[in-house]
């Protein structure tokens, strides 16, 4: 049992009761001092950061739907300018020909250069080049001469003399021509990095239109071209009321 003396005193298990003196002193602590609220203000401040943050985008965004503003652009992003000069119009042609069979061809043009006597690994040039184009036949009506168009005493019969079909000029399509294949030299490489050429595809294309229009001579392109130029005046003249149109052609 505890003396009488130490009745009035208090235990260690519990703490003594606060006095008015120790009330006073708590009541002088700042509120955010409180344990368990001392980071309370930082966080409320990094709130209203995001929330502001938040707004103003929200906002930036309804402007720009409204079209006020301009749309975001990459800084990075590729340009392309057109600083080719206006279409210059040198010469005005009238044509009078008649267009009467079209070829359309494909050629494989296969050129090498080299060197004798140097390895091909050092300079060696070899191209592969899939060509298509086109050749029209056509009959000139320009070319028609007095008293070429001989009518009958009865008005039912006419003949008609034209000049010989002509093959045009070949048409090289870029669009449907590709490389295949090509092989350099290591000095050829070299030789473009330094200089280049950018008419180095010239000699290829004009092979290519060569053969195209060697292949429309031998292709009876021409034949088609006076057959159907026949057909046509045939049925033209007929419908004008002759009874028999007879069509021949010049000698090439």
């Amino acid at each position: 049992m505890a003396r009488d003396g130490d009745i009035n005193e208090p235990t260690r298990e519990f703490p003594g009761y606060p006095t008015g003196e120790s009330l006073r002193e708590r009541s002088d602590v700042p509120a955010d001092a409180t344990p368990g609220r001392t980071g309370g203000g930082a966080t409320r401040g990094l709130l209203a950061v995001l929330g502001a943050a938040a707004l103003a985008v929200v906002v930036l965004l309804g402007v720009q739907a409204t079209g006020i503003l301009p749309d975001f652009r990459n800084p990075f992003a590729k340009e392309q300018t057109d600083r080719s000069q206006p279409p210059l119009l040198k010469s005005i042609r009238d044509l009078s020909r008649y267009v009467a069979a079209e070829g359309n061809f494909q050629v494989v043009v296969d050129l090498q250069k080299d060197r004798n006597n140097v390895p091909a690994f050092l300079l060696n040039e070899r191209t592969l080049f899939v060509g298509a184009g086109s050749v029209e036949a056509y009959v000139d009506f320009a070319k028609i001469a007095d008293g070429a168009v001989v009518e009958s005493a009865d008005g039912k019969s006419v003949e008609i003399k034209l000049p010989a079909p002509q093959l045009g000029e070949t048409n090289l399509d870029l669009e449907k021509s590709y490389v295949f294949a090509e092989q350099r030299g290591l000095i050829n490489r070299i030789n473009d990095l330094v200089a280049g050429d950018p008419n180095k595809q010239q000699q290829v294309y004009q092979l290519a239109e060569d053969k195209i229009t060697a292949a429309a001579r031998d292709s009876g392109l021409t034949a088609r071209a006076q057959e159907n130029t026949r057909k046509m005046l045939e049925g033209l003249l007929r419908s004008l009321g002759y009874e028999k149109v007879t069509v021949t052609y010049a000698a090439p």
